[in-house]
């Protein structure tokens, strides 16, 4: 059995698999790194958030493994369990807060289980924390877990950082056809996952519109579900415009680290934008930016006016941003931004 106190002794971190969640969880990455520089730093995965691993600086590596979300096949957890113990762990960090993401970890008989109290996992978890929801930030929540007990939280969390080498971005083009590097790319990334995150696509085909004729590349990103979307973005854009939607996330990631601007809905591409370093256009509705935009700066961060009197409640002055869609966003403000993004750029 590992000690967890060992300087070498491997640690696991238990992250959210939602792709924005996930890229959130490079700076409890460097965190952990800048606390214990010589232990080996995993991440538990699903296939749709494991390429982001290879870009994460400071990750050893990924154990991959899709659980169902609502159910609890027990042979499946034990077979996870059996995995996790062969890699000797000291430490695991439970960052969900549900009792069956601290399952694999207590059967793998890992020393050291550290999680919030969550749904009542006294005995799954040995160092139980509480205060998540004086925590507003899910970043806050993550990051905490990773600090010593009682430990202030810094004014400022590491900021996620996703590094892709120019070698796998120039043979990525070279495999797509995307070789001319003569005019300026700006990715759309329309897929947003909850009631009122959606810019319309009909706006986005207007965007798309707007650049193509003023010469620039447009390039739509997404899973299956945006592919919808895409055609209509692309079939508005014209012949400069590129459908570049599908199943996998490292499409998306590669082409995130070479365009000139990316315009995104708030998802979890937006996060992988602006930890590539790509200046992004972040569009957001029914959430709020100071809690769901990324650690990472955006160039832009647009929110729709909220009219009076506000259609869902009826009052005016509503301050309920869960009232508004990302929809009335004027396109006018999305293209002033662009224009002033790549004019920087």
């Amino acid at each position: 059995m590992a000690d967890p106190k060992a300087p070498d002794s491997p640690i696991l971190i238990v992250p959210y698999m939602w792709i924005g969640d996930f890229v959130r969880g490079h700076s409890v990455v460097k965190v952990l790194r800048e606390r214990w520089p010589g232990r080996p730093i995993d991440m538990l995965t699903t296939s749709l958030c494991a390429p982001l691993i290879d870009y994460m600086p400071g990750v050893r590596k990924g154990i991959e493994w899709n659980l169902p979300r609502r159910r609890l096949p027990l042979g499946q957890y034990l077979a996870l369990a059996r995995r996790l113990r062969e890699e000797n762990y000291g430490t695991a960090f439970v960052m969900l807060r549900t009792w069956k993401s601290a399952l694999a970890p207590f059967l793998a008989g890992i020393p050291e289980r550290v999680g919030f109290a969550g749904e009542v996992r006294f005995g799954l978890l040995n160092d139980v924390r509480f205060g998540e929801y004086a925590l507003e930030r899910m970043i806050d929540r993550c990051g905490v877990l990773a600090l010593p007990k009682g430990a202030t939280p810094p004014a400022e969390w590491p900021l996620p950082e996703l590094v892709v080498p120019d070698s796998q971005i120039s043979d990525w083009r070279k495999r797509n056809g995307l070789t001319d590097n003569t005019r300026p790319v700006v990715a759309l990334c329309p897929g947003a996952v909850g009631r009122g995150k959606r810019w319309p696509a009909e706006r986005f085909g207007e965007l798309a519109a707007h650049l193509t004729k003023q010469g620039v590349a447009v390039w739509v990103l997404g899973g299956p579900n945006e592919t919808i979307y895409a055609k209509r973005i692309v079939e508005m854009g014209g012949a400069l415009a590129r459908d570049l939607t599908g199943n996998d996330l490292r499409n998306a990631i590669l082409a995130l680290g070479t365009v000139n601007a990316a315009v995104s809905n708030d998802s979890g591409l937006m996060h992988v934008a602006a930890a590539s370093g790509t200046p992004t256009i972040g569009l957001f509705g029914p959430t709020s930016p100071r809690l769901w935009a990324p650690l990472n700066p955006l160039a832009a961060t647009i929110e729709p006016e909220h009219p009076d009197p506000c259609p869902i409640c009826g009052k005016n002055g509503c301050g309920d941003v869960r009232h508004r869609s990302t929809g009335d966003i004027a396109l006018a403000r999305v293209t002033d931004a662009v224009n002033r993004t790549l004019a920087v750029r």
